[in-house]
């Protein structure tokens, strides 16, 4: 069997775009994959593009060869962004060809299960309001009441720090601002009760100071944890942050750590409780099961990143089912209606009370429906809003 095209679609999401692939061999067996970041998602389509067009000619089985093979040669430009996404999407769509030659679903290549029911938590539920306490509760409430047991939000994202020319990576929140953020977590920390997984959000876009303080006040709120107070750059400032910010407060860190490579000094500088890779940028979901295994060995929990596209969410979940370390997955609780029409299964139809059941069906579960996606096209000028 060998691999005769890739072909790659730029399809919009709900946020940003989605850059989905599918892998076609001489055998006529396919598999569907996915490379979404952002911004800047037109770099990553033809990223995805050119990777595809160097595994042409290759036996599709040959996974981790295949993986291995990508990472040295386009190490040259760089051992992670757009490269290490294209290889994401590309190792997707390889587990899950691999997977429906087998007839078996992706989560038995990778060992196995230890749960098949993946819980989530809720991210992008608060786009129907204003920023206001009201809005907020209300639409928490809604995400109660759909049976989810936690959500995630940056209540600092519309308090204007972080728009216009004063956009930088050491800002400083007013009084006001601060206290603005606080009033509304509050609200919905009261809205939802106590028992429920309340994550605050950064987008390390707080210094050092700010973010410390706001760690220290926002821990009487019971918090999950707080998410990037600081950027990939340096684990030594995550270890400097760790020291100060309360041991109440889990730190959850890892959207832009690629690879095992990239967390190996966050785990041996012991600077976060749980990690976040994204699956459509951490190197796949062989790469993500690999990291899961280190995370493990530092007791340290799993807890993908995912506001990307429906193969991100299911290949995820397949990951989240073969670890024992798995705390919760991130789920888009508002999306584009398209989200379940340009895949053959809807999501939709797998979630119950706040967790994806997973399937018995071959692979990821799923195809891509090529003329579903043709209707909903990226659009490869995008100016993407980062941060809301």
């Amino acid at each position: 069997m060998k691999i005769t095209e890739v072909k790659v679609w730029l399809v919009e999401g709900v946020k940003y775009n989605w850059t989905l692939l599918k892998i076609y061999t001489d055998s006529g067996h396919t598999g569907v994959g996915e490379a979404t970041n952002w911004p800047g998602s037109p770099v990553i389509y033809h990223a995805a593009e050119h990777v595809g067009s160097r595994i042409i000619g290759l036996d599709p089985m040959r996974i981790d060869y295949i993986w291995t093979k990508l990472y040295r040669d386009l190490n040259w430009i760089g051992p992670f962004g757009a490269s290490m996404c294209a290889i994401s999407g590309i190792n997707m769509a390889l587990l899950d060809l691999k997977a429906k030659v087998l007839n078996v679903p992706v989560y038995e290549l990778l060992g196995g299960l230890y749960r098949n029911e993946i819980l989530l938590y809720a991210n992008y539920w608060f786009t129907g309001g204003g920023y206001n306490v009201e809005d907020y509760v209300a639409q928490a409430l809604k995400v109660k009441e759909a049976g989810f047991t936690g959500l995630k939000f940056d209540p600092f994202a519309h308090t204007n720090y972080l728009y216009g020319e004063h956009l930088s990576t050491n800002l400083m929140l007013t009084a006001e601002q601060e206290n603005k953020a606080f009033e509304i977590s509050k609200a919905v920390r009261d809205a939802v009760g106590p028992g429920f997984d309340i994550m605050i959000e950064t987008h390390a876009m707080l210094n050092f100071q700010t973010v410390v303080r706001i760690a220290q006040r926002f821990s009487e709120l019971n918090i999950t944890w707080i998410e990037e107070p600081s950027g990939p750059e340096s684990a030594d400032t995550l270890r400097a942050m760790r020291e100060r910010i309360p041991s109440s407060v889990s730190i959850c860190v890892g959207e832009r750590h690629y690879t095992r490579y990239n967390i190996r000094p966050v785990l041996e500088k012991n600077v976060c409780d749980i990690l976040m890779p994204d699956i459509t940028r951490c190197g796949g979901p062989s790469e993500m099961k690999r990291m899961a295994t280190m995370m493990e060995t530092y007791n340290v929990l799993l807890a993908p990143h995912n506001p990307n596209g429906p193969l991100s969410t299911l290949a995820s979940a397949h990951v989240c089912a073969t670890v024992p370390n798995f705390f919760r997955q991130e789920f888009m609780f508002n999306d584009v209606p398209w989200r379940d029409t340009v895949i053959s299964h809807p999501i939709a139809d797998m979630i119950q009370n706040g967790r994806l059941v997973l399937t018995d069906r071959p692979g990821l579960g799923v195809d891509l429906i090529e003329e579903e996606m043709a209707r909903h096209p990226g659009i490869l000028t995008e100016r993407e809003n980062f941060y809301v």
